[in-house]
């Protein structure tokens, strides 16, 4: 059978190729797309031509196939109807951590089931929100704390309403962008301007991707407390001021990627465990307001550009697959 694949094949350029099916072997399921996400952030970079050549190895999602920088199929969120396989498992709704294609076939562990009542336009927020439980984990966030979330982009507001669920917790969306206050209230969360940030915040996650976000970040920041970094920069360099109040503050500076479970929890969480608690956190209606209007998998290479701008639409591009190819 065939499908069509996106590529990036060229800095700010993508194309759809044609690719072969194989027929489910034992222990295998074949996959019919409905929905897919872009990932904004990462997949900016990865159609830039900005992931280091010391993450080339580290940078590959499952089923990714080519080589950094190009041409390479790229993407993690993918929300399908099984079609051949096991026949237990025929016609059940999955999520799977493949590149953007219309049909693929995949070992049968390597889907996740998504629970009853999840539409799967909803569903594929799965690996963001994935992100989101992961850098919750990094962070230690508890009970009544006052946290600061620079960035109103889909992990920003993930993280935020995560981080909402704790009891008493005070919990402010920054952004520079005063229409994304509507959404940051509906996830339960405040929202502010940098220039009307809290102050003395036991915890502040960045996601903004920017050296003013971390220098937002960073002057939020309560003394003695943890900054969590989520941005990834690629080959990008972020001028960051840690003279001033940095060291006399005793603050903290901290790292979270995905790309491995939290050190917290590594011990007894598998990545499919956490996958499969980032899908059942998506039994949540609010969520519907980070899905972007859909675009036809068809029109994708043509969009990208747009799609991947940093003027965007901050809510999650969602991709509709065809019914029928």
């Amino acid at each position: 059978m065939q499908a069509n694949a996106l590529w990036y094949v060229a800095p700010g350029c993508a194309e759809l190729r044609e690719e072969a099916v194989a027929a489910p072997a034992a222990g295998e399921v074949r996959v019919r797309a409905l929905f897919g996400a872009l990932s904004r952030g990462t997949e900016r970079l990865v159609c830039s031509g900005l992931v280091p050549a010391s993450e080339y190895e580290r940078m590959r999602p499952p089923f990714m196939a080519g080589a950094f920088p190009f041409p390479v199929k790229y993407g993690y969120a993918t929300v399908g109807r099984i079609e051949a396989g096991p026949q237990e498992l025929r016609e059940r709704i999955v999520f799977a951590l493949h590149p953007h294609q219309s049909m693929f076939t995949v070992p049968a562990d390597a889907v996740i089931p998504v629970p009853e009542g999840i539409p799967p336009q909803r569903a594929v927020l799965a690996a963001n929100m994935e992100t989101a439980l992961n850098a919750l984990w990094d962070g230690a966030p508890g009970p009544a704390d006052r946290i600061a979330i620079v960035g109103g982009g889909v992990v920003g507001l993930l993280v935020a309403r995560l981080a909402a669920r704790l009891p008493g917790a005070e919990v402010t969306v920054v952004d520079i962008a005063p229409s994304r206050a509507e959404l940051a209230r509906a996830l339960g969360t405040r929202f502010a301007t940098p220039d009307a940030a809290p102050v003395e915040c036991d915890l502040v996650f960045d996601t903004r991707g920017t050296a003013a976000g971390l220098a937002t970040a960073l002057r939020t920041v309560g003394e003695g407390a943890t900054i969590v970094e989520l941005s990834w920069y690629g080959t990008g360099e972020v001028a960051a001021p840690l003279g001033e109040r940095f060291h006399s503050r005793r603050l903290r500076l901290v790292s979270s990627q995905v790309g491995k479970v939290a050190p917290s929890h590594r011990p007894r969480w598998s990545p499919a465990r956490r996958l499969a608690a980032a899908l059942a956190f998506l039994d949540d209606t609010t969520l519907d307001g980070l899905l972007a209007p859909a675009i036809d998998f068809a029109d994708l290479p043509a969009r990208l550009p747009a799609l991947l701008g940093r003027a965007a639409d901050a809510r999650c591009p969602l991709i509709r697959y065809p019914a029928d190819t």
